[in-house]
């Protein structure tokens, strides 16, 4: 039904699809990227590099060896066409979700968080989204391009309207950007300080997390094709992710990882790191 690409799987993510609870798949796609392409390369790179990590979290006192989890790789895009990898990517998150269970997508650059957004926006008329990032991407398009991982949460908005996308880490975008969340995103500049304020705001909603993985300082994270200096440590970023686990969370993604501009391999470690946690939140 699906044209995926197998490979290795996540760490202990060999759940069959229909015993699992969360389901996994890739999305190596970097067709709008703006300045370094190579998130394509993010999903393989990932998964073959988390048998390097524990299944175990400290942080949440949770395993993933006692979770159902499957992973059934990457989709497969074809080349130069944008819609279609969209169109690719929500009608796998509505078999996912038809068969009740939960989405997580490995990206592949932001734009693929929209494909998603798009399946779930159907089946939840109250969906709301956190965003981690070091960008806005609320261009109305790019230019001229209005799929653009540039402005895939304007796209995002479209979709949801006024009230819907809360946004934290944010350090870099245009000056109408910035405008234009004052009226109608809920905006958080360089760290994530008024979660706390906005968690009365989300309860009984369903919730989608979409992680750009340059929210984190370049210090820490340097693969990735835009890295902004002032980002989020490790620890403030993770502290702040665990502070939403009451949250209702009908799927996530990770994106923005270019593992070859890193060739310590600390990035890759990082979101593995980073994926470990989220599907445990899940």
């Amino acid at each position: 039904m699906f044209d995926i690409i197998k490979g290795p799987k996540f760490i202990t993510c060999e759940a069959e699809f229909e015993e699992s609870s969360i389901v996994i798949f890739g999305a190596p796609f970097d067709g709008t990227t703006s300045f370094r392409p190579g998130t394509r390369f993010a999903p393989m790179t990932i998964r073959a590099d988390s048998m390097g990590i524990e299944t175990y979290s400290p942080y949440q006192e949770a395993d993933l060896e006692d979770k159902k989890i499957c992973d059934l790789g990457d989709l497969n895009f074809p080349f130069g066409n944008t819609k279609r990898v969209l169109k690719k990517i929500s009608k796998m998150t509505n078999n996912i979700l038809e068969n009740g269970k939960k989405p997580f997508l490995l990206g592949g650059e932001h734009l693929v968080s929209l494909g998603v957004i798009e399946a779930l926006a159907e089946k939840y008329s109250d969906l709301c989204v956190i965003h981690f990032d070091a960008h806005t991407d609320l261009r109305e398009d790019y230019l001229g391009e209005k799929l653009s991982h540039a402005s895939v949460i304007k796209r995002i908005w479209d979709i949801l309207g006024d009230g819907r996308i809360f946004q934290f880490g944010i350090r870099s975008g245009t000056k109408e950007e910035f405008m234009f969340a004052k009226e109608h995103t809920h905006l958080n500049k360089f760290n994530a300080s008024t979660l706390k304020e906005i968690l009365p705001m989300l309860e009984g909603k369903k919730i989608y997390l979409t992680i750009d993985l340059d929210v984190l300082d370049p210090s820490i994270f340097p693969g990735t094709g835009t890295p902004e200096p002032g980002g989020m440590s490790f620890n403030k970023f993770l502290k702040s992710l665990l502070s939403l686990k009451e949250l209702e969370f009908v799927g996530a993604d990770i994106v923005e990882l270019s593992p070859h501009y890193d060739q310590s391999g600390v990035s890759t470690a990082v979101a593995c790191k980073v994926v470990r946690e989220v599907l445990l939140m899940l």
